[in-house]
């Protein structure tokens, strides 16, 4: 198996709004910084702590995050480093603020704000069913 050093943040801006207490500071891992949880919804992505990622359907350019600015900000994006290596199903993709993020089979990944607690999916399906549930 590879494994590969990754971190896990969220955007400052979701911080400066107040979510700093739910916000996932830049912690380096010695393996993929996501797991797969269990839910009453099934197999989802979540991050180290369990807070769940979602996919945006219109991200629909391979290797481009169409989520910016305020978007963004209730989208806070998974945070890769610059010298993050893709492995397996994950990738990176270069984000228009010049930030770098993980992507999933080839998808950007993302929290909610609205998120407060591991295992929470309160995003799927919002803005008319763009949003839904990173899966496995």
């Amino acid at each position: 198996m590879i494994r590969t050093a990754m971190v896990l943040a969220v955007a400052l801006p979701l911080m400066a709004c107040g979510g700093g207490d739910k916000a996932m500071m830049a912690k380096p891992a010695t393996e993929p910084a996501h797991r797969v949880m269990e839910t009453a919804a099934g197999r989802i992505l979540a991050t180290n702590r369990g807070m769940t990622l979602y996919t945006f359907a219109n991200d629909t350019i391979p290797g481009m995050s169409m989520c910016n600015d305020e978007c963004a900000r209730n989208w806070p994006p998974l945070i890769a480093l610059d010298d993050a290596m893709p492995a397996g199903k994950w990738s990176v993709v270069q984000r228009s603020d010049g930030l770098k993020q993980w992507a999933y089979g080839g998808k950007p990944l993302y929290g909610w704000h609205e998120d407060k607690a591991p295992g929470i999916a309160r995003g799927d399906g919002r803005a008319n069913g763009a949003w839904n549930v990173a899966r496995p």
